[in-house]
């Protein structure tokens, strides 16, 4: 077991030589079989090696059994170690960590084993941090990646569901990936290694057991050798979603911050074929959101569909607050807001004022011609400047052009509707006066040396997410 566990650490370069790594125990047949085989490998392999133990307070007196168990074991099994050089590898160091894991399940709302596994990594990452440890080991089987693929499968899944637990995932790897659950109870019997068992792993209340107690044997009885078989199938299954999703890496890369959106040409994820397209935007999600929040299939469909539609407007609520629009040419992803409309009122003349999502500066000067734009004008100074947003039957007629409603220029211009009810209406002596993004009405144009009010438009910047 030693021996092919050294040649598939060699062969994924799981532990380059000068690393340090911290070994997660729980004190479990598996996790011992591990810390125990890195700590005759390390000779071989010249890394440091340390162990880390969360304790999740969920078994009262069991989960203190176990916490003495593994400092006893690492005490007396992973001292100091003689060379046949004549030289000496120091004791392994135990870290322990503990966290109310039924309390964080309560206060997020979620199931104990989500807790319980974002708790213990955190405290494994925070550890590793703070001890220069570059990689962390998980005592994860040639079992546990058959209990996944059948776990995912049976819930519905593609190609990473299938391809199951990766031997590398950032500075998490998984040794003993290709050894079996069978081979770790030799091994511990064979070096007389004692371990403790987790009393809810007999239980079939939970549907992973009932997979690994009543699933996988039948399985194995069928068609011996499947854990091995498994393990090719997964790792072809996962070349296969690498190489797809280097294509999707391509389109990604094409995504700008504006802010805090996240932009990208639709019809970049609209001509991509399906699967490049939803891992393309499984990528931007990861991007904008973070990794971990993967939306489910619908999602990223409807995704898709939103980039395929000929709507040049739609929108697409996404889990975790966060929102999707199509915006013409473009597809937005951004934190989703509650947009308040803006209190209409007057506007300070001269002076500056914000406007919902816009800030308004106005000041006295004398028109010599300037060009008019949509965001920077001029206007008669002889009025009084009152602010609100669009209304119904608002008309508007820019210089040399024929008047239309203000819908209908803010549709010809290509505004995106979620501006639309944010931008700044100029009213005076109780008519349309300008529209941000729009212009100016050339009814309200000054003359030629007159004093004017000229306006300028902001959008009101915010942080970009990096």
């Amino acid at each position: 077991m030693l021996r092919s566990m050294e040649n598939f650490i060699g062969a994924l370069d799981l532990i380059p030589a000068g690393s340090h790594v911290l070994c997660a125990v729980s004190g479990g047949a598996d996790s011992v079989c591990l810390l125990h085989a890195l700590y005759h490998l390390r000779e071989k392999k010249f890394f440091t090696l340390s162990a880390a133990h969360f304790n999740h307070q969920l078994r009262g007196e069991e989960a203190s059994r176990d916490q003495e168990f593994v400092a006893q074991f690492v005490r007396l099994c992973c001292g100091p170690q003689r060379l046949g050089d004549g030289g000496t590898l120091p004791a392994v160091e135990l870290y322990i960590g503990s966290g109310d894991v039924a309390g964080e399940a309560k206060a997020r709302g979620i199931c104990l084993e989500e807790a319980g596994r974002d708790l213990r990594y955190s405290f494994l990452q925070r550890t590793a941090g703070e001890i220069g440890a570059d990689r962390i080991a998980t005592a994860h089987t040639a079992n546990d990646n058959v209990e996944t693929m059948l776990f995912n499968l049976a819930r519905g899944t593609g190609l990473r569901g299938l391809g199951g637990i990766p031997p590398a995932r950032g500075n998490i790897i998984r040794p003993l990936l290709t050894t079996g659950r069978q081979e770790v109870e030799d091994y511990l019997a064979y070096r007389g290694l004692p371990h403790v068992e987790d009393s809810t792993n007999a239980s079939d209340d939970y549907a992973r057991n009932r997979v690994r107690h009543q699933v996988i044997p039948v399985l194995e009885e069928i068609s011996p050798g499947l854990l091995a078989r498994a393990a090719d199938t997964a790792a072809s299954l996962r070349a296969d979603e690498a190489c797809l999703t280097n294509l999707a890496r391509k389109i990604a890369g094409q995504a700008e911050f504006r802010g805090r959106e996240l932009m990208i040409p639709a019809a970049e994820i609209a001509g991509a074929e399906g699967p490049i397209a939803i891992r393309a935007l499984r990528l931007l999600l990861g991007r904008l959101c973070g990794e971990g929040k993967d939306c489910a299939a619908v999602h990223l469909n409807a995704l898709l569909a939103l980039c395929r539609g000929t709507k040049p407007s739609g929108q697409v609520d996404l889990p975790k607050g966060y929102t999707a629009r199509r915006e013409y040419g473009a597809l937005v992803l951004a934190p989703r807001e509650e947009r308040a409309v803006p209190e209409a009122g007057p506007m300070p003349a001269p002076g500056e004022r914000d406007f919902g999502p816009w800030r308004i500066l106005c000041q006295e000067e004398a028109y010599t011609g300037q060009p008019q734009g949509p965001f920077e004008f001029w206007l008669d100074g002889s009025g009084s400047i009152e602010l609100r947003t669009r209304q119904v039957g608002d008309r508007l007629t820019l210089m040399g052009r024929p008047g239309k409603t203000v819908k209908k220029w803010m549709i010809d211009l290509k505004i995106p509707r979620i501006q639309r009810d944010t931008l700044p209406v100029f009213q005076m002596d109780g008519q349309v006066a300008a529209v941000a993004g729009v212009g100016p009405d050339q009814r309200s144009l000054p003359r030629r040396g007159e004093q004017a009010w000229h306006i300028t438009v902001f959008p009101l910047l915010r942080d970009r997410k990096e």
